[in-house]
């Protein structure tokens, strides 16, 4: 009967057998074939100059590698976003230890039985301190209420749909975050390498979580999709990015965007803007280029007023 007689499965449990046969052998492992060099051949491939150049990250930790670094930083959060659809947002900064009104209060429950515990000017100082966090922390929840709003948003013809983007850290960012997660909506977090190790808020969408080593190619990415840019009351950094956002507004290097200053009376405390007008080191005009809010709901209509969008 020959193969005629013989089923299917069998005939092709036959020819695997007959293709393992004749299959060249693999080749071992490098570690197994390099143990049968000769100690010289064994000593080159061993040497850090063999390494190859995509694979040796001392050699990619190198000053003169930081242009080939800075490409790295920017590529592999541009491609990521590409492929994920993000094309317009709305970044938030804001400080990091304005925390939830909640964490607000335990700290100064703390703060409280540490200063009866023992007078001291290091005790008393975290009193003011968590006092007056606790009075920050309602932008805890202006913030969350905001990243809700645009998490909520379909979009339309003249306002496409905006994705939040943040830092990626604790406080304002978190809140913001937290906002578009309740929401249902993807969000965006552009953390950083520090010294002292900060890690991404829980909030992010993962596939959308990204860390920096370059504080310039992280602002280029904050600001890169930008529909606006929303500042809440913050330190160093907050104060850093809005200087850097309203110079290159200013110098016309960006597009004109809505830029948002949340709690006017922390910002006058904070800023003398009109000051540096009357002193001639800004233009008048140069004031117009940001404004005031209190609420999300003011945020949000304020975006949504410059986009021709209004009720």
């Amino acid at each position: 009967m020959g193969n005629r007689g013989l089923s299917s499965t069998v005939r092709l449990e036959r020819s695997e057998a007959r293709v393992a046969r004749q299959a060249p052998r693999k080749r071992q492992p490098a570690r197994e074939e390099a143990a049968r060099l000769a100690p010289r051949v064994r000593q080159l491939i061993e040497s850090q100059s063999y390494v190859q150049a995509d694979e040796d990250a001392a050699f990619l930790r190198r000053p003169e590698m930081c242009g080939v670094r800075l490409q790295l930083d920017y590529w592999k959060t541009e491609e990521r976003l590409q492929q994920s659809g993000i094309a317009h947002t709305v970044v938030v900064y804001g400080s990091t230890r304005v925390t939830s009104p909640a964490r607000a209060r335990k700290r100064l429950a703390v703060a409280r039985r540490a200063a009866l515990a023992e007078t001291g000017a290091d005790q008393q100082r975290e009193l003011r301190v968590a006092q007056a966090l606790l009075r920050r922390s309602i932008y805890y929840d202006v913030a969350r209420e905001l990243g809700s709003l645009i998490g909520r948003a379909p979009g339309s013809g003249k306002l496409p749909r905006l994705t939040v983007v943040t830092g990626g850290g604790p406080g304002i960012m978190e809140a913001a975050n937290r906002g578009a997660f309740d929401a249902g909506a993807p969000t965006v977090g552009m953390n950083i390498t520090l010294p002292r190790e900060q890690f991404p808020n829980a909030y992010l969408t993962p596939e959308l979580c990204f860390r920096f080593h370059y504080f310039a190619i992280r602002k280029l990415h904050l600001l890169e999709r930008a529909k606006a840019a929303v500042f809440f009351p913050g330190g160093y950094g907050t104060c850093d990015e809005l200087f850097e956002v309203l110079t290159l507004l200013q110098t016309g290097k960006i597009a004109p965007i809505p830029v948002l200053l949340v709690g006017e009376t922390w910002w006058r405390s904070v800023i003398d803007f009109d000051a540096m007008a009357e002193a001639g080191m800004i233009d008048p005009d140069d004031l117009a280029l940001f404004r005031f809010c209190e609420s999300a709901e003011e945020v949000w209509a304020a975006i949504r007023n410059w986009y021709g969008e209004a009720d």
